[in-house]
């Protein structure tokens, strides 16, 4: 059964693209989607960026009922898959309303929880399998002993099959029972999350209304949706023997847990005819001349989103921030995409223009360095890039940090759609443009950082972690690095090259982190030990972990790879105490804001775009 198992979750490790494939679904592009299949597209980059998760691959199912799903190990695959039905009958709230179901999935663990089902099911069957094959096998072999006047001895092994069969076959069905009461209770929370997120009870409602006035409901005719009928947003097949066998609570309860006066009507629809209330199709892309000179292009200023952190004065509120969707993260998100120009909207839904974007971000002031920047490139990336890349460079170069953050998000899917040679090309070629300088900018690490995070699990699985740290402070020295090194990065660069000693700005944001975290661990919750946050400062005054600067990061990408192995619940420890420190003077820049949610992605603590306060769009 173990080895069944362990079987079936390697198989699984394709993470959500691989469910998505076996179910028959084909991913949706943008430039190819119709304005109905744009308008699901724009509800889930919405809804990502919200949330803070990377935008997940969408995938269409030629089905023609209502349904949909989210799979994968992590936010970093996951993907989201539709049915064709679902963008045919749905309104724009309505589809926000089951997209914002398949999201409270996401951000609560349940996709995980859902594959493990899976293989542990699968490896319960196989002992069934196992003893039906044996049950075969002897009585094979009895008829051939038969024929030739012999007995075969096959008694014992004809009890084992027996035996492996009820195991198996029991196994299962009881596995199933839990597995579907599981699901049941899953589905009611991602229903209850997803009215919190949208504030419209009407728009999920509707959805499921519709789903009772459509003949062929939420049923899914492919095979291999059986094993997987758990991840769904509807039932996917009538209810097996009973209600208890189901793996979604019925329809009506599910309603009137969202609208109690509700009065049981559903509304009649016919199969495929709502095509229309798709979004009409986006603009092309603005024109621009290459960059002769590297002009700034018109219509976009400097100052264009650029804002700063929400005065969170309480590391609390940026901890309680972390995978959660609001309506108010919702606004926020809405407001940054449309601080984004038009053309780099278009550029990162592109799998050829995507890449150029981010050679672009990492361009270098310096004419000479930039110079040498854009030879790699023309000698190292597809044919047509290095003129993308000095036509996309004006736009990207006026970019604050928020918005870049939130333009790396929303290419996701697009960089996901690169072969694994491409992808390899891609990150290759980005490495040595960072470092072609010697020396990596906040931005530059940032952007590496997060780009790693969600791209590496997606092609080359998710990563094992082999030991895992229950207290924060067994893992006491990297965490003092990290906030050594968000105490002089959130600093102007300017300030820490002019000031040779450390300046006390810096020196109070990393008193300010450390005391969080002191005050989070106390004597109480060490066994009345004293925690290993107070010994820290040497005999000269000085503190270890803020005298040496670290230009290149190294220091910092080790100690976040020890500190990826915390458990869950520690981490948001953690977070409150990088927020102390980028927060110790009263409020946070965008900068800081940006690297405060680089380390959070990196930790698996995914900060929303509600952190920072109102975007508006110049010119």
């Amino acid at each position: 059964m173990v080895v069944a198992s362990l079987y079936k979750y390697v198989l699984l490790r394709g993470g959500g693209r691989a469910i998505a494939e076996s179910l028959g679904g084909t991913p949706l592009t943008r430039n190819i989607a119709d304005s109905a299949q744009r308008r699901l597209l724009n509800v889930v980059e919405e809804m990502a960026i919200a949330s803070g998760v990377p935008v997940p691959p969408v995938y269409l199912i030629g089905e023609p009922s209502i349904n949909a799903f989210a799979a994968g190990f992590s936010p970093d695959d996951a993907v989201i898959g539709v049915n064709q039905g679902t963008i045919d009958h749905l309104s724009r709230d309505e589809l926000q309303g089951v997209i914002g179901h398949e999201f409270s999935h996401i951000l609560n663990g349940d996709m995980r929880l859902n594959l493990r089902l899976m293989a542990v099911l699968f490896g319960i069957l196989f002992i069934g399998l196992v003893g039906r094959g044996l049950l075969h096998g002897v009585g094979h072999s009895s008829r051939r002993s038969s024929s030739r006047g012999s007995s075969s001895g096959g008694a014992p092994v004809l009890a084992l099959g027996v035996g492996f069969m009820v195991i198996g076959y029991a196994g299962t069905f009881f596995g199933n029972l839990i597995k579907a009461a599981v699901s049941r209770q899953r589905e009611y929370l991602a229903d209850a999350s997803s009215v919190q997120f949208t504030r419209n009870p009407g728009g999920l409602a509707g959805a499921l209304k519709k789903i009772g006035g459509l003949s062929v409901g939420s049923t899914i005719r492919t095979a291999a949706a059986g094993e997987a009928s758990h991840m769904f947003f509807g039932q996917i097949g009538p209810m097996f023997l009973n209600r208890y066998m189901a793996t979604h609570p019925p329809l009506d309860q599910r309603i009137l847990a969202i609208e109690p006066r509700w009065n049981g009507r559903f509304p009649v629809l016919q199969i495929a005819t709502v095509r229309e209330q798709g979004e009409p199709q986006s603009a092309p892309a603005t024109e621009h001349p290459l960059a002769a000179g590297f002009s700034e292009a018109a219509g976009f200023s400097e100052a264009a989103g650029r804002e700063s952190l929400l005065v969170m004065d309480d590391p609390n509120a940026v901890t309680e921030a972390v995978g959660q969707l609001t309506e108010h993260g919702l606004d926020q998100a809405l407001k940054l995409i449309d601080v984004l120009p038009e053309d780099l909207r278009e550029a990162v839904h592109d799998p050829f223009a995507c890449r150029a974007v981010f050679y672009a971000l990492v361009l270098n002031e310096e004419a000479d360095v930039r110079s040498r920047q854009l030879d790699l490139i023309d000698a190292n990336a597809e044919p047509g890039v290095p003129l993308e890349v000095l036509r996309l460079y004006p736009r990207v170069r006026l970019l604050a940090e928020p918005p870049t953050l939130v333009l790396t998000e929303l290419a996701m899917p697009a960089l996901k759609a690169l072969s694994r040679p491409q992808y390899q090309r891609f990150m290759s070629n980005l490495r040595a443009l960072i470092k072609m300088d010697r020396h990596i900018d906040l931005m530059e690490w940032v952007l590496h950082r997060v780009l790693i995070k969600e791209l590496k699990p997606y092609f080359d699985g998710p990563a094992l972690v082999r030991e895992r740290y229950s207290k924060l402070e067994d893992l006491a020295e990297p965490a003092l690095v990290l906030l050594g090194a968000l105490a002089r990065r959130a600093e102007d660069p300017e300030i820490l090259e002019s000031e040779k000693p450390v300046p006390a700005s810096v020196s109070n944001a990393f008193a300010a982190g450390m005391a969080r975290l002191v005050l989070e661990s106390g004597p109480q919750k060490t066994g009345g030990e004293v925690p290993p946050w107070t010994a820290i400062q040497g005999t000269d005054g000085d503190i270890p972990y803020l005298v040496a600067d670290d230009p290149n990061f190294r220091a910092l990408n080790a100690a976040l790879r020890k500190l990826r192995a915390l458990r869950p619940l520690q981490k948001p420890r953690l977070i409150k105490a990088c927020a102390a420190t980028v927060l110790a003077d009263g409020g946070a820049t965008g900068r800081q804001g940006a690297l405060l949610q680089g380390i959070a992605a990196t930790l698996d603590c995914p900060l929303p775009p509600s952190i920072y306060g109102n975007a508006e769009k110049d010119g």
